[in-house]
């Protein structure tokens, strides 16, 4: 009904502006208040084109528009009847020009207040849903400090196109859907490579196993230094269960049997054990457990003996690594000017392994047939790349032919991170200095399967140790490479220097003398770590990212020999606890960029008493991301040379600091999936250099401050509420 009325609204005015338009110069004694009244209808003719739209979609009462299409229509006739009206008529032309005159008035007070009381109506209506919204969110998704972890044992997605895996698919399941008592444990193993991985996601995102499991489907990676008790904390994470402290090993399989054996009365488990290298075979052990309708789907390099005859997945046949290769390669068999006999010695030269066909494939779109015919010649020469990891690296070694200087060094550096661990391209931004003002980096990463991070580090390992311009150090527990000594200070002339360690490490970091490093990459794995006292040489350093990949956050010591970096420009924490004003006085007057993911920010911060805009003259970006916070810290609005401001996904935010507004030269403020701020400070009506504000996903945010009109700089701004 109201699509009906709205039409009719906007049909009868058209049909009064095309009356006047046509009679004021007939009716020449009303003619200035006939101009006067077609000056009106225009003006509200583009709103009445939007009331007719959004009505369509509320379906509105037609009582709200009734009486001004009455007037409207009278309104005509009235027009008419004033071309009619001979000169001597003054009777006549005296009412008619009251009536006209009473039109246009009745016209203007229906949009300036009738449509205005509609307005703050439709306004509470809406806020009225949006609460009603919010309280069924807060309902439907349990408040959880850590509710970003919840999750992290979900099966990932495998690959949009895959080929060669339907037969091997069909086959797991014969082996693994059998009903049985006791539990049942296969291994399925290949080739670095070889597509295991991406069968055990398929398995996992099959109808039928879905079926049958539901929502007990599991999925860890061990990769090259699994640790029990992290994996166990993530499983506990995971099911909603409290993550209990572990005394001992013993006590942490107790408590995984207890775990399983409670999620089991919900019906069967399924458990991926996905990437397992030699030497951890007994930790797979802690998971094999007499519970009913538990099955272990377990992915190696390696056959492992005590668990069975494994399942092989063999290289892909001669049609499907062709097909793979031409998908990769963007390779169309109807316009590729790529003769077959080359296309399929490249394909032969990767002997059917899917990593090196999507490797090799992506190499080659969009190359110079010379380019093509060159890799083809080189394959020629070879041997099958299957018959060590050392050949297959070879093999793709020969992928990074064909990339400029600057995409080598770039993929360089993803080998400065764990394997099979979320790399955050913000991390790699600050890095490669990219500016990064307009564009929003937080929820990009990538992922480095184990092959491809062994060719990064392979590529960056040709020199010797003191010359190599990319230093890659992995420790597991105390056992240090043999050049890096305690005896000796060590030059290294490194520009990039990368450490790992693990939750077994316990030594004294040993003597390096780096003084050519510009960015250090700390991976760690412990509660507790001790900057090493090196750092403090490092003078040329300009990005510093510390990564802790522990369930928990991790305190570190020595922040203060950052005191000593005086070209530092970015900092990137995440999963630490911050030191960087509370505990310190470090001074970094040339720190432009501060970045804070998953840290602990108020108990740190909440205690500062040092002269912030001192310690950080320069800083213009800071970021908090699914950082633990209540509020805002009152210091960060002493930092007055920001610019960039962005707190994302900290979902116990609840307040911004009046002190705001004294950010005056802020230009960007993010505020996204913020879910349980309620209001913004008037103060911000201060940011009179504001550009870009995000709201976005804000649900529990009641209204804006009435004076934001004020931020006339406002270029763009995200206020979406995400349902979905």
């Amino acid at each position: 009904m109201a699509m009906i009325v709205d039409a009719v609204l906007g049909h009868v005015v058209d049909e009064l502006l095309t009356s006047v338009s046509e009679m004021k110069d007939k009716a020449v004694k009303f003619k200035p208040t006939l101009e006067q009244m077609e000056k009106t209808l225009k003006s509200i003719g583009p709103v009445v084109n939007q009331i007719e739209e959004l009505n369509k979609r509320l379906d509105r009462s037609p009582e709200e528009t009734d009486r001004l299409i009455n007037h409207m229509r009278s309104g005509k006739e009235l027009v008419l009847k004033c071309s009619k009206v001979q000169w001597w008529n003054c009777c006549y032309k005296a009412n008619y020009q009251e009536e006209l005159q009473a039109l246009d008035e009745e016209i203007i007070r229906f949009f300036q207040i009738d449509m205005q009381g509609q307005n703050t109506r439709n306004g509470l209506e809406a806020l009225v849903e949006i609460r009603e919204f919010r309280a069924e969110f807060r309902n439907a998704v349990p408040r959880n400090e850590r509710i970003e972890l919840r999750g992290v044992c979900s099966p990932p997605e495998p690959p949009a196109f895959t080929v060669g895996l339907d037969v091997p698919l069909n086959e797991l399941k014969e082996r693994l859907l059998r009903d049985q008592v006791s539990v049942s444990v296969l291994t399925v193993t290949g080739s670095g490579g070889s597509g295991k991985s991406t069968l055990a996601k398929m398995f996992c995102k099959d109808d039928q196993v879905k079926g049958k499991f539901k929502d007990n489907i599991f999925f860890v990676t061990f990769a090259k230094t699994p640790k029990l008790n992290t994996i166990l904390q993530k499983l506990f994470q995971h099911t909603g269960y409290q993550v209990p402290e572990f005394q001992s090993d013993e006590d942490a399989v107790n408590q995984l049997e207890h775990l399983l054996k409670d999620i089991g009365k919900k019906g069967p488990i399924l458990l991926v054990v996905d990437d397992v290298w030699p030497g951890s075979e007994s930790l797979v052990d802690n998971f094999v457990l007499e519970i009913p309708n538990y099955k272990i789907l377990v992915t190696s390099r390696f056959a492992i003996g005590r668990f069975g005859p494994p399942y092989v997945l063999k290289p892909l046949g001669e049609a499907d690594a062709v097909n793979l290769f031409h998908h990769s390669a963007s390779l169309k068999q109807s316009s590729t000017d790529i003769p077959d006999h080359v296309v399929k010695e490249i394909v032969r030269g990767c002997s059917g392994s899917p990593l090196a066909l999507r490797v090799s494939g992506r190499s080659l779109s969009h190359q110079q047939p010379l380019v093509w015919h060159n890799r083809a010649r080189a394959l020629s020469k070879g041997h099958s790349i299957l018959d060590s990891n050392n050949d297959v690296l070879v093999c793709l070694q020969k992928s990074l032919d064909v990339l400029n200087p600057k995409a080598i060094e770039c993929f360089g550096d993803l080998g400065l991170f764990p394997e099979d661990q979320r790399i955050p391209a913000a991390a790699l931004v600050d890095m490669w200095k990219v500016a990064s003002d307009t564009v929003e980096y937080n929820y990009h990463y990538v992922t480095l399967h184990g092959l491809l991070r062994e060719l990064a580090i392979h590529h960056t390992s040709q020199d010797p140790v003191d010359k190599r311009n990319r230093l890659i150090i992995d420790l597991s527990g105390n056992n240090l490479p043999t050049w890096w000594t305690t005896e000796n200070e060590y030059h290294i002339a490194a520009r990039i220097l990368s450490i790992s360690t693990d939750e077994a490490f316990t030594s004294e970091w040993c003597n390096l003398q780096p003084t050519e490093v510009e960015a250090l990459v700390l991976n760690l794995r412990e509660k507790k770590c001790t900057l090493p006292m090196f750092i403090k040489k490092m003078n040329k350093l300009k990005v510093l990212i510390i990564t802790n990949y522990d369930l928990y956050p991790a305190d570190i010591e020595n922040f203060e020999l950052l005191d000593h970096l005086s070209n530092l420009k970015r900092i990137r924490l995440e999963n630490v606890s911050i030191p960087l004003l509370s505990k310190t006085g470090v001074h970094l007057k040339n720190l432009r960029k501060c970045s804070f993911f998953m840290c602990n920010v108020n108990e740190e911060f909440e205690n500062c008493n040092i002269q912030v805009s001192v310690m950080l003259p320069n800083l213009v970006e800071m970021n908090f991301d699914n950082c633990n916070m209540v509020e805002l810290p009152v210091v960060v609005s002493n930092i007055v040379s920001l610019k960039s401001l962005n707190i994302t996904n900290c979902h116990r935010l609840s307040a911004l600091p009046e002190g705001i507004g004294k950010l005056v030269n802020l230009e960007s403020l993010r505020l996204s999936s913020c879910k349980s701020l309620l209001e913004l400070p008037h103060s911000i009506t201060s940011l009179l250099n504001l550009k870009f504000l995000n709201i976005s996903d804000c649900i529990s945010l009641k209204d804006l401050p009435m004076n934001i009109g004020k931020l006339v700089k406002l270029e763009s701004s995200m206020s979406e509420v995400v349902r979905d």
